[in-house]
């Protein structure tokens, strides 16, 4: 918790979300963890009666927790199909005028809840949350058996369809909160949303305009007068504004209030340059009492893409430095800590990354509340990726709307996700309709942010396409196809035919290996990316180096988004070297090593002066004359080979370092680069072995 603290102190907008899986109470609310001593059973079974069989037949437990751990890492061969959780617990008699929920934030994949042996629900879907209210099926006597069910299998009717290009893991492996409100309370079970939603209007450096939107419920047999009050502090905890309104809270039905106000002069949130929030509670009021509250982030900004131009934030163009993520990581799963998501953003953070798509599905809440807090424009999506069973619509139209019912109000979202790589022949099937139809709910929840849809074709007539604002494309130069620097053409082409469209490119990129390396760089025509067994890391170096050289001179590119800022695991495949194992990420799955790639974006992404000389690992030798490549956002650079000096050139652009005629001598060569900053002078030194 100490280093929890010390990050929160950065930006108050990462306290919001956390609340939801640290000790809080608000007013009337109390938010308890309810993570601990949890049993756990894999296998087929009925447990839906069974509720008092023995613990010694079951394992205890903290949540999070997967039981596909390390099974999903090595191979096809994984377990896929039903596993237990059951808890105890007893109720506190001070509940029995309260309403009590249980909010679930992730479980793989469909989950079904049983209380006391008697089914409540079901809920499809690995990576939104869920809520459901408990209260009138609790003992209040007796102790409770809360019993869930999950299910990993790929399912036709569930996205994903398949774990083709990533595993879906099973179990409880987000957090979970015991909720208790008061009778009269701020929803908690609409699609397991804050209940309270903000919406931003008119945004400029002299006013920002602000409306509330709060769905209220009543328990009481009779109707309830109350205050409705929403309260705007700034970043050190001052209050900025509060409004209130007089609202009678129905019985019946759901009751829903809206709050309109304008804050003169404020401090905009502004990315990783600024990351400034405000807080804003809306809160309950009765009787001399506060009945519930609910604290949500408040970051004022206000985006636009233009085509052609790029992507503007607060009127200023914003440098879309991106790359991708997923969630998983050697021989944890998904069950990841608030720990280990911090350090994925601060790895992040250090490449100079200024934007991450979040791939491809919704991801944890604290993910979303660190971009809050660090500056992150965040690209968030739905599932809905690589094949279609054509029973999915359903699924896809739910886990649309809680992506953006529950994540709506974090400042760092600027765009929703709805398909990626999935087609159709013409307008009139499945994909295209499907995907206007997520378009709908996504401008029906959220009118102000765009929508997205993503093709692994470079062409933009396709019939999936242009159902959103903007058109994604996938383009793997040099490796599924073409070569590494076709990208230009691709651009190029884009840019003269549909100058007036807005574009990204989604994912780019290579495969590497950090254990394998060549000497003599292969050809794209000598890499088999789909069954090869060889995949050294200087390819894909050379990969990005070409390819962000290019990106970097196109504008019509609004943003570029890197494939993937960490290796994950993909069970079907067998490739480069390593089983179950997508390569392309810049840092290795356990986390512990960053490939050359890394270095690259650093020394062109974030401006803390840096020299890095690249080809390290190629350290086995056998050419006499050779060159050097160092990456630097210095303005000089000198290499010494052995005590001798060279003079280098530019490359493909200033941050691209090139030592031609370079002689090594037999045996041990130390290499050594050095640049100066600001009179500080930096160094990065190898040692390369040249061999018979």
């Amino acid at each position: 918790m100490q280093q929890f603290f010390k990050y929160v102190s950065i930006g108050i907008c990462c306290t919001i979300i956390f609340g939801y899986f640290t000790v809080q109470a608000q007013g009337g609310r109390q938010v308890i963890p309810f993570n601990d001593h949890w049993q756990f059973k894999k296998g087929a079974a009925d447990y839906s009666k069974e509720i008092d069989f023995t613990s010694a037949d079951w394992e205890y437990i903290t949540v999070p927790h997967t039981y596909n751990r390390t099974d999903m890492q090595l191979d096809k061969n994984f377990y896929a199909g039903d596993a237990f959780y059951r808890k105890a617990f007893k109720p506190d008699p001070a509940w029995k005028e309260k309403r009590v929920f249980l909010r679930f934030e992730g479980v793989g994949s469909v989950a079904t809840i049983y209380m006391n042996g008697k089914y409540l629900c079901t809920h499809k879907g690995s990576y939104a949350a869920f809520a459901f209210e408990i209260t009138n099926s609790i003992d209040w006597k007796e102790e409770n058996i809360l019993l869930v069910k999950t299910n990993n299998e790929a399912r036709k009717d569930v996205l994903p369809i398949n774990q083709f290009l990533f595993p879906i893991y099973g179990g409880i492996y987000r957090p979970v909160s015991m909720i208790i409100t008061n009778q009269v309370n701020i929803s908690t079970t609409d699609y397991a949303s804050p209940g309270i939603y903000i919406r931003q209007k008119n945004v400029s450096a002299e006013q920002a305009d602000i409306v509330v939107e709060a769905k209220l419920e009543n328990r009481k047999k009779t109707l309830k007068n109350i205050t409705v009050q929403t309260t705007v502090k700034d970043a050190n905890g001052r209050q900025v504004l509060q409004t209130k309104k007089e609202v009678a809270v129905s019985p019946q039905g759901m009751t829903v209030v809206e709050q309109p106000f304008s804050i003169q002069r404020p401090h905009l949130w502004k990315g990783v340059k600024d990351p400034y929030c405000y807080t804003l509670t809306t809160s309950l009021l009765a009787d001399g009492e506060e009945l519930d509250a609910v604290k949500q982030p408040l970051g004022i900004r206000y985006f636009e893409l233009r085509a052609g131009e790029g992507v503007f934030l607060n009127g200023e163009k914003y440098p879309m430095y991106g790359v991708t993520r997923h969630q998983d990581r050697w021989e944890h799963g998904n069950a990841l800590s608030h720990e280990q998501h911090l350090e994925d953003m601060n790895l992040i953070k250090e490449m100079g990354a200024t934007t991450i798509r979040l791939a491809h599905y919704q991801q944890a809440e604290d993910m979303y509340a660190l971009a809050d807090s660090i500056g992150f424009l965040i690209w968030a999506e739905i599932p809905f990726v690589n094949s279609t069973s054509l029973t999915e619509g359903e699924n896809a139209k739910q886990q649309m709307t809680e992506l953006i019912r529950q994540n709506r109000n974090h400042p760092s979202i600027y765009i929703w996700g709805m398909h990626n790589e999935v087609y159709s022949k013409t307008r009139d099937e499945h994909v295209p309709v499907l995907t206007r139809e997520l378009n709908d709910i996504a401008k029906t929840n959220d009118p102000d942010r765009p929508t997205a849809a993503v093709s692994g074709y470079g062409e933009m007539g396709r019939p999936a396409n242009l159902a959103g604002d903007v058109q994604g494309m996938n383009r793997y130069y040099g490796w599924y196809e073409g070569e590494i620097g076709d990208l230009e053409s691709w651009a190029s082409g884009l840019e003269k035919e549909y100058p007036q469209y807005k574009v990204m490119l989604t994912e780019y990129g290579a495969d590497g290996n950090i254990d394998q390396s060549s000497e003599i760089l292969p050809s794209a025509k000598d890499i088999n990316p789909v069954s090869g067994e060889f995949f050294p890391e200087n390819y894909q170096t050379e990969t990005h180096i070409k390819q962000w050289a290019i990106i970097e001179k196109h504008p019509y590119i609004l943003a570029s988004y890197l494939w993937n800022a960490f290796e994950f695991a993909v069970p079907m495949w067998n490739r480069g070297g390593v089983n179950a194992r997508n390569l392309k990420g810049l840092i290795t799955f356990d986390r512990k090593r960053k490939k050359d790639s890394f270095y690259w974006y650093k020394a062109n992404w974030n401006p803390e002066p840096m020299i890095y000389i690249a080809n390290r690992r190629d350290n086995k030798r056998k050419e006499e004359i050779t060159h050097i490549q160092v990456f630097s956002n210095l303005t000089k650079i000198s290499l010494s080979v052995n005590g001798q000096y060279y003079v280098g050139k530019q490359g493909v652009n200033k941050q691209h370092w090139l030592f031609d005629k370079v002689k090594l001598q037999k045996g041990m060569n130390e290499i050594e680069a050095i640049g100066e900053s600001r009179e500080k002078i930096l160094k990065d030194a190898i040692v390369w072995d040249l061999v018979d």
